[in-house]
Order: structure tokens, then sequence, then C-alpha cells
């Protein structure tokens, strides 16, 4: 199993991270539909899909760091 995180679109290409913080592209059409912008992805045989948890986790942290920005 690979956890990879979407960076940004390219044309038919997302631009992810990996777990070892280098980066990668990964056709977009074998990804699912609805992924966006910063979620986290769970790679299994091939096939994958949005890890829900982790992505909700990632992004209320990264509201956290911002809000405290601005206290």
């Amino acid at each position: 199993m690979k956890k990879y995180i979407v960076d940004r679109f390219e044309g038919d290409f997302a631009v992810c991270e990996t777990e070892d913080k280098t980066f990668i592209n990964i056709k977009r059409h074998i990804l699912p539909g609805d992924t966006k912008e910063g979620d986290c992805l769970i790679e299994n045989d091939g096939s994958f899909s949005i890890d829900l948890k982790a992505t909700e986790a990632r992004r209320q942290n990264i509201r956290k760091k911002l809000n405290s920005l601005f206290e």
C-alpha cells in the first residue's frame, strides 16, 4: 500500500507527493473522479482511492496553522 497527496493537476496528470517527499505524475483518468488538490490517496495493486479520514485530518491541521498565523 502506497500513500500520496495530490499537489496539483497539470493537463492529464495529477502531480502527487509521495511518502518520501518526492513528486510523481499519476494519470488523472486512473484516479477517482472526485479527486481534488490536497486529497490523500491510497494505492492498492494499482487501484487508487481517497483516504477521507487522512484528507480531513490534513485539512483541519492546515486550517489550525493558518488560524494561528492571524491571531
